[in-house]
């Protein structure tokens, strides 16, 4: 790459700091949860952004924004891009940096006058995180087909919100149906979110599989009574069940091995006072492994368990799920491409799984797919305290630009 064709650091952290002001928490910290007025602000900021780099401006049924820059010739995109809704309590770079390079490799190209065989697209998908809306990733499994357009409106949120009535409160359901503009190649950048290339002092990774993700929602039902009162051996315990089977997530990990991962990040008491015993616990369990095999021994291995539970202490235990996303394997010519990218560069193509669900996942199930990590520092994300360098930052986009203009220039 020509040395004078780099991304502008400067303009990217600007851009960065800008949109973290939209939904800046007290104390530090972003929340713009999906079809929220922060979000609608954020969503509003982005598309002003994408019409000052005179780009044609998509909005699909499900709110997935879309920008192209056109190409020399008619010909499918290198879309380029990432989500800016955030969880509850988040940094300011998981999703939000992911979009904001693409518009700099938008703006870089502009500046330089540098044409593309092939149209470059800007996509930022909506519902990435699915924290008000499950399941996660549902603006791009809606771009791949595998939810419907009706569906994704009917969904209820966690708040009791309807996603097709916020949807259309904030202005943002759009005409044109999910997939409309099929790409050439997808090309995902994003921050690491794990301790991998801050452990091994890297500056950036290229992803070649993502990790699979199982999100369950089990309901433990037992019997309330009070809590002096009702000795321990006559008890059906709901609480006591939950805590059993929230223990039981470390073995799972543990004892399954390699990449396995079990959380329970959400739980929920009822009555949910000090001197009576839980009739209910309603809690959610988080199961990752980048082998798929693996993954479905998990989810049996929970399941086996509540029955257990049901036995030994009396409760009544459902489990529901909220969202299967199976390992996804990246093409291997556009992990190739990105790691040519990154020895043009004189960076190390250090090659890596990741941990955390994307967008991309999904992508590569309708074209060729791969993803740019950028060092977190101490692995932290998800968190106020989640960092990457300015430095790492412009390695990471330039690499992003470079492997932009070689895909958008292949036949």
């Amino acid at each position: 790459m020509d040395k004078k064709v780099q991304i502008n650091r400067k303009r990217l952290i600007q851009r960065l700091d800008e949109l973290a002001q939209i939904g800046a928490l007290d104390g530090g910290g972003v929340s713009r949860l999906t079809f929220s007025d922060a979000d609608k602000a954020g969503r509003d900021l982005t598309v002003s952004w994408m019409k000052a780099l005179e780009l044609t401006v998509h909005i699909d049924q499900v709110g997935n924004l879309i920008a192209v820059r056109p190409g020399e010739e008619d010909l499918p995109p290198v879309m380029l891009g990432s989500h800016v809704d955030t969880v509850t309590v988040a940094g300011r770079f998981d999703g939000s940096y992911g979009v904001l390079c693409a518009l700099e490799v938008v703006q870089v190209l502009n500046e330089n006058n540098i044409a593309t065989r092939r149209p470059i697209a800007v996509v930022a998908f909506t519902n990435e995180e699915g924290v008000r809306y499950t399941p996660g990733m549902l603006g791009s499994m809606a771009y791949v087909g595998e939810l419907s357009v009706s569906d994704a409106r009917a969904i209820q949120g966690f708040d009791g919100s309807n996603f097709g009535e916020e949807m259309d409160r904030i202005g943002y359901a759009g005409s044109m149906e999910p997939g409309a503009i099929k790409p050439h190649a997808f090309v995902e950048i994003h921050i690491e979110q794990g301790p991998v290339l801050d452990q091994a002092d890297l500056p950036v990774g290229v992803v070649h599989t993502i990790t699979g993700i199982t999100w369950l929602e089990v309901t433990i039902t037992g019997t309330a009574n009070h809590a002096g009162t009702t000795p321990i051996n006559l008890r059906k315990d709901a609480g006591l069940a939950a805590a059993k089977l929230i223990e039981f997530l470390r073995d799972i990990a543990t004892s399954i091995g390699g990449q396995q991962r079990a959380t329970c990040g959400m739980i929920a008491f009822e009555p949910n006072a000090i001197n009576v015993i839980p009739s209910k616990a309603v809690l959610t369990v988080d199961l990752r492994n980048s082998d798929g095999q693996a993954l479905i021994a998990a989810e049996q291995r929970l399941q086996a368990r509540a029955k257990e539970l049901e036995t030994s202490d009396g409760v009544t235990i459902t489990i529901r799920d909220l969202e299967h996303v199976l390992p996804m394997k990246f093409d291997p010519l556009i992990v190739d491409a990105i790691g040519q990218s990154t020895k043009e560069l004189n960076l190390p193509a250090h090659r890596m799984v990741s941990g955390a669900g994307h967008d991309a996942q999904l992508l590569a199930k309708m074209c060729p797919t791969a993803m740019i990590f950028v060092r977190s520092r101490d692995g932290i994300s998800h968190n106020p305290a989640e960092l990457s360098s300015p430095e790492d930052l412009e390695k990471g986009a330039n690499v992003l630009l470079q492997t932009a203009l070689n895909l958008a220039n292949q036949d």
